[in-house]
C-alpha cells in the first residue's frame, strides 16, 4: 500500500528534493520561457542563419561524436558524395566545431557540446510531435509537465475506429501491477466501468486523489465494495479541489492521461518505465497528495 493515509508528506507540504538529473531538467523547464529575454539582455544572439546551418550540418556532428571518423567514413557513413564530405568538413572546421588530427577528424570540446543539444533539440521536437493530442489536452496552467522523460512513451490515442484504445492501455497496465497510485483518474475509467473497480477494490493495492464530487458517485456506485475495501485497508482515497491532467504510477511504470474537457472521455494516455519519468511522477504525486485531504470514511461516507 501507499503512504498512511494521515501522512502530510512533511511539514512544508512539499515532495522531497529529486535526483540531479531531474532537478536540472525541472530547472531549464522553470527558465525557458525567459530565455529570450535574458539573450536580448546579454546582446549576443545567434545569427538564425547560423542556427539553421549548425543544425544541417548535425548529421556530420552526431556521426563524429561516435568516434573520429576520416573523409571516406564520414562519406560511407552518411551516403553523401565527397565534394559533400569536403563542404561539410571545411564549414564545420571554419566554425571550430571540428580538427583534422592524424587524418581524421574529430570534435572539439564546442563540437562535442553543439553535437549533443542538436540532438537533445532533435528529441524534444519529436517528442513534442508524437505527442501533441496529449499537450492539446493538457490545461496550459499545468507546467509541470515536462517533455524529456517521456521520448519513448507508449502513446494510445482515441480514433473514430477505437475510441476506447487508451482506456484499454491503462486498464492494462493496471492489470499487470500488484499496486496502483494516481490522481483525477476517472477519465481513464470512468465509474461505469466495473472491471477497473474491480481490480482496485480486490487485487490492487490502490490510493486515488479524485474531486470530492467524484468520491460521492463512486460510492453511490459501489457502496458496500468501495467501503469494505477501505474498511481492510486495501484502498485508500484522498480528495483534493483541483486537479490537473490524469496521472497514474504503477509497479513500474508511469502513465498520463490527457481528456476532452466537453465529453470528459480521454482521447490520449501515454505511459513509460524511464527511470526519469518515473521520478518525475513520482515528485508531481507527492505534491498534488500533499495538498489534498485524506478521507474520512465514518464521516465522509454516512453523510
Amino acid at each position: 500500500m501507499g503512504p498512511d493515509q494521515d501522512d502530510r508528506s512533511g511539514d512544508d507540504r512539499r515532495p522531497p528534493p529529486g535526483s540531479p538529473v531531474l532537478e536540472a531538467i525541472l530547472e531549464n523547464e522553470r527558465k525557458r520561457r525567459y530565455l529570450g529575454k535574458r539573450l536580448d539582455i546579454a546582446g549576443d544572439r545567434v545569427d538564425t542563419d547560423l542556427l539553421g546551418d549548425i543544425v544541417r550540418h548535425g548529421p556530420v556532428l552526431e556521426v563524429l561524436l561516435e568516434k573520429p571518423l576520416d573523409r571516406r567514413e564520414i562519406e560511407a557513413r552518411l551516403d553523401v558524395s565527397r565534394a559533400t564530405s569536403h563542404r561539410y568538413t571545411q564549414w564545420l572546421d571554419e566554425q571550430g566545431f571540428i580538427e583534422k588530427v592524424g587524418g581524421r577528424f574529430r570534435l572539439t570540446w564546442r563540437g562535442a557540446v553543439i553535437a549533443e543539444e542538436i540532438l537533445r533539440f532533435e528529441a524534444n521536437v519529436r517528442t513534442a510531435h508524437k505527442l501533441t493530442p496529449l499537450l492539446d489536452a493538457v490545461c496550459e496552467d499545468h507546467r509541470d509537465f515536462i517533455l524529456e522523460p517521456f521520448v519513448d512513451a507508449t502513446i494510445a490515442v482515441a480514433e473514430s475506429d477505437d475510441p476506447y484504445r487508451p482506456i484499454e492501455r491503462f486498464i492494462a497496465l493496471v492489470g499487470e501491477s500488484e499496486t496502483f497510485r494516481g490522481f483525477n483518474t476517472t477519465h481513464m475509467a470512468p465509474l461505469v466501468l466495473g472491471e477497473f473497480h474491480q481490480q482496485v477494490f480486490e487485487e490492487t493495492d490502490t490510493e486515488i486523489i479524485y474531486l470530492p464530487h467524484i468520491v460521492e458517485k463512486l460510492f453511490e456506485t459501489y457502496p458496500e465494495r468501495a467501503q469494505e475495501a477501505i474498511d481492510r485497508g486495501h484502498l485508500a482515497l484522498r480528495t483534493r479541489d483541483e486537479l490537473p491532467y490524469g496521472l497514474a504510477l504503477f509497479d513500474e511504470r508511469v502513465g498520463i492521461g490527457g481528456y476532452d474537457e466537453t465529453t470528459g472521455l480521454m482521447q490520449v494516455f501515454v505511459d513509460t518505465d524511464a527511470p526519469i519519468a518515473c521520478e518525475w511522477a513520482e515528485r508531481v504525486y507527492a505534491s498534488v497528495r500533499a495538498d489534498s485531504n485524506p478521507l474520512d470514511a465514518k464521516t465522509d461516507l454516512t453523510r
